[in-house]
């Protein structure tokens, strides 16, 4: 049976709206704080650390309400997204941070929007409309500038672009998939599962992050449990339950207004300031999902 899905639209739009806004701040203050963390914490055991405990916080909430687990192939797309968003992309994008600031990495990261659009269109059947495809030729370009102004920085700098367009492909492709879920699993409930399948994943490094738990000290600690449960258990619930309200090209728009919340609070948290190029960047970025906005005639 699938799930109802609350009928008065405003109420929705409101809803709606909250949920981005959530997702959006909380995705933010993820980039700073996988940057804090990342000297006590290798790239696996952060993201095995943050799903260990979004899996009980979330947990507490999604279990006593779940009344049917997925059967048979209703665990693929789940597996999928679960493999792809929860795991590689977590992992890539932590690697990442390890080479690239705060807010270069996150709107390197806003690469995804558009691939989502495109893969929305062609998959989820939401159309290509004229000035959705112009700004993301301009996004694209933005993105390009971004990894120019890197690249001209380190070898290191360029790995770390590629990672994040790596974790940019794994979250777009992870999007499309979870989409179909929403229609019988609560918000909750399909990010659970996904954070479930994502710490088996990662259970490989369990020992590592065992020794780097007794080494790291309280703030790096407490800042694994932050990420833990607000840009994952939280964001990630916002945002499955947005995606579940909107399409997800429209919705995948939004997220350009990462970078400068990222950037905001780079500033005040770690006093990072992205490149020249990255912030030019960011601005053709923006410009380009103002474009995506506007209606055809």
């Amino acid at each position: 049976m699938k799930r109802t899905i609350p009928a008065p639209s405003s109420s929705i739009s409101k809803l709606g709206i909250a949920a981005v806004i959530i997702t959006v701040v909380l995705w933010a203050s993820a980039f700073v704080g996988i940057r804090a963390v990342g000297p006590s914490f290798s790239p696996g055991s952060l993201t095995l650390g943050r799903l260990a405990v979004a899996a009980v916080v979330l947990g507490l909430v999604v279990l006593p309400t779940l009344r049917q687990l997925p059967v048979g192939r209703e665990w693929l797309p789940i597996i999928a997204y679960g493999v792809m968003w929860f795991g590689g992309y977590n992992v890539a994008l932590n690697a990442a941070e390890h080479m690239l600031d705060a807010g270069t990495s996150a709107m390197l990261i806003n690469v995804s929007p558009i691939l989502i659009a495109v893969l929305a269109g062609v998959i989820l059947k939401e159309g290509f409309p004229r000035w959705s495809i112009i700004g993301s030729l301009v996004a694209f370009g933005g993105v390009a500038m971004i990894a120019l102004g890197s690249g001209q920085r380190s070898t290191a700098d360029v790995l770390g672009v590629l990672l994040c367009l790596l974790a940019a492909v794994l979250a777009a492709v992870s999007v499309i998939i979870q989409k179909p879920v929403l229609n019988k699993f609560s918000a909750g409930q399909a990010t659970w599962f996904g954070i479930m399948v994502g710490a088996v994943c990662c259970l490989p490094w369990s020992g590592q992050l065992v020794t780097e738990l007794q080494a790291a000290p309280l703030p790096a600690t407490l800042g694994l449990v932050y990420l833990g449960i607000f840009p994952t258990a939280v964001a990630f619930t916002t945002w499955a339950y947005a995606l579940s309200l909107i399409e997800a090209g429209k919705l995948a728009a939004t997220t350009y207004l990462v970078p400068g919340t990222t950037i905001l609070i780079s500033w005040m948290v770690l006093n990072e300031v992205p490149t020249v190029w990255g912030l030019v960047g960011g601005v053709i970025c923006l410009v380009g999902v103002g474009l995506t906005r506007r209606r055809s005639r």
